[in-house]
């Protein structure tokens, strides 16, 4: 199974994200996409799943959760926006995966046989961060994690 990662939208959807998300069976965004539309497009490509980033005000965002737990080809995955509000204990409520954006720096972790992801921005560039998107590929509940910089014309 291919989950798509993407997170720091701030209402710019790339082309380039799309081509790299496409495939994908499910979509997480965590946070800061700052309109709907850019959930809607993503959409048309997988199923997605969101949650509110401190950018994400207004009627549209009222639906969007502070953090969503899921449960996605048989791993327990937790998606929050800023991993300083993270209210759970990963380890101990069974979640292999903690996904989360906010910092626009891309990395990949694992702590206490957690793995935290942050996929990173894939909207306008912050100072010098890349400019990148990610994927989790999940088999036989084995977690494997890619983290891309965007190429940009």
């Amino acid at each position: 199974m291919r989950v798509g990662l993407i997170s720091d939208t701030h209402g710019l959807l790339r082309p380039q994200a799309l081509d790299f998300l496409r495939g994908s069976a499910h979509i997480l965004h965590a946070g800061d996409v700052t309109g709907p539309d850019i959930l809607e497009r993503l959409g048309e490509l997988a199923p997605v799943s969101a949650v509110r980033g401190n950018n994400d005000r207004g009627a549209w965002a009222a639906g969007l959760p502070h953090a969503l737990r899921l449960e996605l080809g048989g791993v327990g995955v937790y998606m929050v926006h800023d991993l300083k509000e993270l209210d759970i204990d990963p380890a101990a409520a069974g979640v292999r995966v903690v996904v989360a954006g906010h910092s626009h720096k891309p990395s990949c972790v694992e702590r206490a046989g957690v793995l935290y992801v942050n996929p990173g921005s894939a909207g306008r560039r912050r100072f010098t961060l890349p400019i990148s998107v990610g994927e989790l590929l999940i088999e036989d509940a084995q977690v494997r994690v890619r983290i891309v910089t965007l190429e940009l014309d």
